[in-house]
């Protein structure tokens, strides 16, 4: 019979679901500064910004759905 895993703490839990928008941030604006200083290198402005731009949302918005997925947990169902 397997072992239940214990249940993650509320202050763990709020812990974990607030760094989502600091994550979301970053990721925005490490991408950001990637494409503009790569733009800067290759004199291609704005092109580079805005695929690294894009890239840099896109991976905010895997770490928020892989964070809910997480709180969700597998045994429940969520919308």
């Amino acid at each position: 019979m397997p072992e239940k895993e214990p249940e993650k703490s509320l202050f763990k839990q709020l812990l974990e679901a607030s760094s989502v928008g600091i994550q979301l941030v970053l990721s925005t604006f490490v991408g950001f500064a990637i494409g503009y200083y790569l733009d800067k290198f290759f004199t291609t402005f704005p092109w580079l910004t805005i695929l690294f731009l894009l890239l840099g949302i896109i991976a905010g918005f895997y770490d928020l759905v892989k964070v809910a997925r997480k709180q969700n947990g597998p045994g429940k169902k969520g919308n």
